[in-house]
């Protein structure tokens, strides 16, 4: 078995142990931990897009997710709208919310978009505060459920299983083709990447709408697991927990940001007996991959992949063809 059909296996176990994890899952609870880390990746795919391949720093995702959330509140409760309807305009309202914040925020430098991402978030915040008679107000909302068959926890479970397997497909095509190159080029050098004609904005701006539609189906999930939100729910810490399972997963990669959205989403459970540490475990972790691997923990899987199982590198010997270049030389002598 070479390398390749290795990883495919490993793939498809992998794949038959997720998809049955309601049959073998010790209580529900472990269920439910692995569907608000799908809802988490859902959004984290689409900033990775963001973030990790053309290198935005934005931190503001959870005003994104909010909006979702409440979005799919609003449709379903107030006007009786389905559930994925209601979840698919969700979506829509959540890309045009991105496109709209992009527009003037994705001309600014680095820190600044940051900066202007976090506003984003806070104004989000104060808006749901003040609407009372929209949003509820300090009350919060409650978050209507889905439609059979995903009317349960196993089937909302699969649900957002599905549409993380989709939105990770999407991205992993993307990044892999001709736009995966040109965000990388914007990643390392807006000036390069303008100079052989890759459209530096445009490029932006798509990206990033697409990681508001991805963020907003994750908050009409993560609602819907929740099934009760209020404004306090979408706290700054959560936006930056998303740009940490980047940072900690490593950039420029898929597998990554998937990885660290998988620990840091359990490390509360693993280190629940010393929950007023919380916060320390958060940051050690941060200190010990940014200190020791500075790509991130994806690429500490390839290393120790490696280690496991070094590639063989074949060697191929040119001879030189001695002929033709005596050839090449005696009619050059004779010219």
């Amino acid at each position: 078995m070479n390398s390749h059909q290795g990883r495919l296996a490993v793939l498809l176990v992998g794949l038959v142990a997720l998809a049955t994890l309601p049959f073998w899952a010790h209580d529900p609870y472990q269920v439910h931990l692995a569907t608000l880390i799908g809802a988490y990746w859902i959004l984290v795919a689409g900033l990775n897009l963001v973030v990790g391949y053309t290198g935005l720093l934005s931190i503001g995702h959870v005003g994104l997710l909010a909006i979702g959330s409440y979005a799919f509140a609003i449709l379903v409760d107030h006007h009786g709208a389905n559930p994925y309807v209601a979840m698919l305009a969700a979506g829509a309202i959540g890309g045009v919310c991105g496109f709209i914040l992009g527009l003037p925020s994705l001309r600014l430098p680095g820190f600044y978009f940051a900066m202007a991402t976090m506003a984003f978030s806070m104004i989000v915040s104060e808006f749901l505060l003040a609407q009372d008679s929209l949003t509820g107000g300090g009350a919060g909302i409650a978050v209507p459920g889905f439609n059979k068959p995903f009317d349960t926890p196993n089937g909302l479970f699969w649900l957002v299983m599905l549409i993380a397997a989709f939105v990770t497909w999407l991205t992993w095509n993307v990044s892999r083709l001709m736009w995966g190159r040109a965000m990388i080029a914007l990643r390392d050098s807006d000036v390069a990447a303008a100079a052989v004609g890759v459209p530096v904005f445009s490029i932006k701006l798509i990206v990033y709408t697409f990681s508001g539609v991805t963020a907003a189906v994750a908050g009409a999930l993560f609602g819907s697991l929740q099934s009760y939100v209020t404004p306090e729910t979408f706290h700054f810490e959560l936006g930056l927990f998303f740009f940490i399972c980047i940072v900690i997963g490593g950039r420029g990669a898929i597998i990554g940001p998937l990885l660290g959205t998988i620990v840091l989403t359990a490390l509360p459970e693993v280190v629940a007996p010393l929950a007023k540490l919380g916060q320390f475990f958060y940051g050690a972790l941060l200190l010990l991959v940014v200190l020791l691997v500075p790509e991130g923990i994806g690429n500490l899987v390839k290393i120790v992949r490696e280690k496991i199982r070094p590639r063989r590198l074949e060697k191929h010997v040119v001879a030189p063809d001695l002929a033709r270049l005596a050839a090449a030389i005696g009619n050059r002598s004779a010219s």
